[in-house]
Parts: C-alpha cells; structure tokens; sequence
C-alpha cells in the first residue's frame, strides 16, 4: 500500500497534485452549467460540483473555483439570480469537455462547442437542448470560503424538464436510459452502470432488491 502524507502531497508538483486531488473522491456527475449575463449573452460550462442539499425545498448546491476575468458563470448567476443545469451525454461529452476551455468573456460557448440552446418561459438563461435532463434554478444563496477562494453557489429548483422515459414510476430518474456521463478527474468520462436498487435500510433486516410495490 502507497502511504502518501500531507507534506508529501504540498510537495508534489503542481499537475501531478492537481490530477490526484481531482480524482481522489471518485466519480462526480457532470453537468453543463447555463447562464446569461444582463446584456443576454448566454454562457455555458462543465461543472463537477453540484451536490444534492435536501428535497423540501428542493436545493441544490454548486462549488465554483476562484473567478477569473473571463470566466462569466458566478457574474452571470449573482447579477440575474437564475441558472440552469443540463445533462452530460455518451454523444455530446467531447463537446462539453471542450467547454473548460477558456473563451473570451462574452463568447458563447453554445455555439463554440455545438450545443443548442433551449428558453423556456420564464426563465432568462437556456438550457441545452440536446440534454435529456433540464433544471432550472434561482439562486438562493452565495457562500464564499475563505480557505481557498472557491464559492458554493446554493439554487433552488423551480423547474425540471425531462424526457418522457427518463422518470421511473417512483420519481427516481434513470441516468443509465438518460446516457448521463460521469466524470473523474478533470479529463475522464465514464458511463455508470446500474447493479442493482435496494430496499430502504433498517436496523436489523437484510436489504433486497427494490421492487415498485415495495415502498
């Protein structure tokens, strides 16, 4: 067993460290994050961050890394209050890694990478069209973490739209008929497979496989 300590990883060198500590926790959803800015330019990027925060309400949160000049999300979200959040796809994912890449501000990614956008009413910045899983959200609130210039953006969901084979008959959304893509690191794709659905935990029983019926 590799045994690797903290002082050994502050002196590891700095694409090597980047590259572990991205990898480190494993597969993370990916998402294509959509925004617009006052003047309606539309912006769109890959996140790995969106975090489940609870059901009622409904919240989501998002860790952002430090602004740069070009990087329009964070502006775009605290200057209209709402975001949008799209599926990564088996077809589409070279498209959405390609939307890391460092565009000028005011450039829209939706058309430098091949994606379309989707309005819906009510809501200012699109979705992409071609996902299969659409969130909308209005920000609910900001936290900036001082220990190393990230900020965790948390939404509330006010819209969902899916395609129609994607919801299971208990709410759940099916990811694998979805084609969602997971990620590791900051250049790997993968597409999970289901191994099984169990049974809700309870002290002293065996957890079986999860039919319909069985709530």
């Amino acid at each position: 067993m590799k045994i690797i300590d903290a002082q050994q990883i502050a002196d590891m060198d700095k694409p090597y460290r980047t590259a572990l500590m991205n990898s480190i926790s494993g597969y993370k959803p990916l998402n294509l994050l959509g925004t617009i800015s006052s003047e309606g330019k539309p912006n769109l990027c890959i996140v790995s961050s969106v975090f489940h925060m609870g059901s009622n309400p409904p919240l989501l949160g998002m860790v952002i890394r430090p602004q740069r000049p070009h990087n329009d999300s964070l502006s775009n979200i605290k200057a209209v209050g709402q975001y949008t959040l799209s599926n990564v796809q088996a077809d589409s994912y070279r498209n959405a890694h390609q939307t890391s890449a460092s565009y000028p501000s005011g450039i829209s990614e939706f058309n430098e990478c091949g994606f379309t956008t989707h309005y819906h009413e009510g809501i200012k910045p699109p979705f992409v069209a071609e996902s299969a899983i659409k969130i909308a959200l209005e920000r609910a609130e900001i936290i900036d973490i001082t220990l190393n210039g990230t900020t965790i953006v948390i939404g509330r969901i006010t819209n969902i739209l899916v395609d129609d084979n994607v919801i299971q008959p208990d709410g759940s959304i099916d990811h694998v008929t979805a084609k969602t893509v997971a990620g590791s690191g900051l250049d790997s794709y993968l597409l999970p497979q289901l191994l099984e659905r169990l049974t809700y935990a309870k002290p002293g029983t065996t957890p079986q496989t999860l039919n319909f019926d069985e709530k």
